[in-house]
């Protein structure tokens, strides 16, 4: 692969009915460029637990990609609360997702920890009240 490859999808909270689309179109795209079913696995881990995340809650979203000979990388941006505690919501158990997305099923604070697991690199920025952007990168030349 010489070139770059990339593609965006947007994501709109609290939209549960689509809730995996974009992560099943990134595996797809995967799929088809053959990079090798432990960095799809990784990489399709990583962008439905950051699908779930915005669309859980955030207004609204972008979770983009780009692939190189060197690497597969997802970023996700979100137009939501923002996190106040990243290492906090780093712990694997730790939620504030709302009681009725609980309910459904989502919202069991393993997103973030599920995230981490499955990429070589992450790094977290968020503001309070504006949002979040998460830059993940899965390298493709020692997996």
């Amino acid at each position: 692969m010489n070139r770059t490859i990339e593609g965006s999808f947007q994501l709109i909270g609290g939209d549960f009915t689509n809730a995996g689309e974009s992560s099943m179109q990134l595996k797809q795209k995967l799929t088809e460029i053959e990079l090798g079913k432990d960095i799809i696995k990784k990489a399709a881990v990583v962008a439905f637990e950051a699908e779930m995340n915005v669309i859980i809650h955030a207004a609204a979203g972008w979770l983009r990609y780009y692939i190189t000979k060197q690497e597969l990388r997802i970023v996700i941006e979100d137009m939501g609360p923002g996190i106040a505690d990243i290492e906090l919501a780093m712990k694997e158990g730790y939620s504030t997702a709302p009681e009725w997305v609980k309910n459904m099923g989502w919202g069991a604070g393993m997103g973030m920890a599920n995230m981490k697991r499955n990429c070589d690199e992450m790094k977290v920025d968020s503001v309070v009240g504006e949002g979040t952007t998460i830059d993940i990168i899965i390298n493709l030349n020692n997996s």
